[in-house]
This record gives structure tokens, sequence and C-alpha cells, in this order.
């Protein structure tokens, strides 16, 4: 896909949605970090069903850190690898008061040296809280980027470096939450609704689905 039709593609699926905003509830940086971490294979929607009760209990990294891996798992216990995930957030907490004075590092480094936080997040971190125009490639922005001829890759990568390649750099910052939101709700993975898909002229899969199923 040529960069004029990749942008001409952006346009198309953000004009439903001007102002994209992630699904996964969060208050500050800190709260966002551990959500985001919470995320990795389990949906925002379960996610957002048990960190609640988690911020509650520990708003901040000096907190989370005392509740420990322990209390923090008995608050979780419904998201899937709940018990990694516990001691993640439990040793991320205690480096950030340890050697961030309680404040979530701004730089991609830092970030990446916390327990748990990988690219993904770190990307997730830097576009959402600090305006960075990174992209984070989930398995639907994967898939859609494949697809669709968008930015194909063998893995995140490769799709994540051709998204930035190929997306405008005006649009480049909330294409990630464009694309993972169409990738969610309309560019599915088991049958893509394209009969609903704003962007279908600029897409290149062959096999577009233009009709719903009959029931």
């Amino acid at each position: 896909m040529s960069r004029e039709q990749a942008g001409n593609f952006i346009r198309a699926i953000a004009a439903e949605n001007p102002e994209p905003e992630t699904e996964l509830l969060y208050t500050d940086a800190f709260t966002l970090l551990v959500a985001v971490v919470m995320s990795a294979q389990a949906t925002d929607a379960m996610v957002n069903k048990v960190t609640p009760a988690l911020f509650a209990a520990a708003p901040n990294p000096a907190a989370m850190a005392a509740l420990g891996a322990e209390g923090i798992g008995q608050l979780i216990r419904r998201i899937g690898l709940w018990q990694g995930k516990a001691r993640n957030v439990a040793a991320l907490s205690a480096m950030l008061v340890e050697k961030h004075g309680g404040e979530v590092p701004r730089d991609r480094a830092s970030l990446e040296a916390l327990p748990g936080v990988g690219r993904k997040t770190a990307n997730v971190v830097l576009n959402v809280m600090f305006g960075e125009a990174t992209m984070a490639v989930d398995t639907h922005i994967f898939r859609l980027g494949n697809r669709t001829g968008l930015a194909p890759g063998k893995n995140v990568r490769e799709v994540e470096d051709g998204l930035v390649k190929r997306i405008p750099p005006e649009l480049l910052r909330d294409a990630h939450h464009w694309l993972i939101l169409h990738g969610r709700y309309i560019c599915k993975a088991r049958m893509p609704e394209c009969w609903r898909c704003n962007a279908r002229a600029f897409c290149n899969y062959r096999d577009k689905v233009m009709h719903p199923p009959v029931r």
C-alpha cells in the first residue's frame, strides 16, 4: 500500500471517530501503565472490571508496592495470567518508587526497564500520556496491517515500522486508537464486516465480506 493510499485509509476510518481514546479506565500515567500491563492477553473490558477496586486500594506506586503481589493478586484474579501480572505490577511499582521518585518515566528505555513492560506497553504510555506519535501493535493492529495491506509484516515490529513509514505524520498519534478500534469492532478476526467499513475502497483485502451473514 502506498503512503497516499494509507493516508486515505486512515482518514476514512477517522471520519467516524475524530477524537479517539483508549477504552481502558485510568486517571493518570501510573494507572494507565498498570492497566496496559494488565491487558496482555485480556480484553480491555475485563481489565476495566478489576482495576477500579485495585486503584481504590492502591492509587499510586507506593501504595501498590505496599499492597504486594499477594494483595494485588486477590483483586485481579478474574483476568488471565493474574499471578504473573500481580508480581510484575508489585515489582514495577517498587521500582518506580526507588528509581523514579514515584513517577512514570517519559522515556522508552526507562519504561521498558520496568518489570512486565515491553515495547507495546511503552508505546501506549508514550502515546496516550505524553503525546508521542508511537504505534503500539496489538493483535488487532497486527491482523489489520496484514489483511488490508496497510503494513504487512511477519512480526509486530515489522508491522509497527510499516505503519510509522506509511501513515502521514499528522495522523500517526491518533492512528494507534483508530486502528485498534477498527480491528476490534469492524475488521474482526473471524469475519471482517466490510459492508460497513468506510475504508473498504482503500483496502487491498481480496475477500471482502460485503453482506452480513444470513441468520
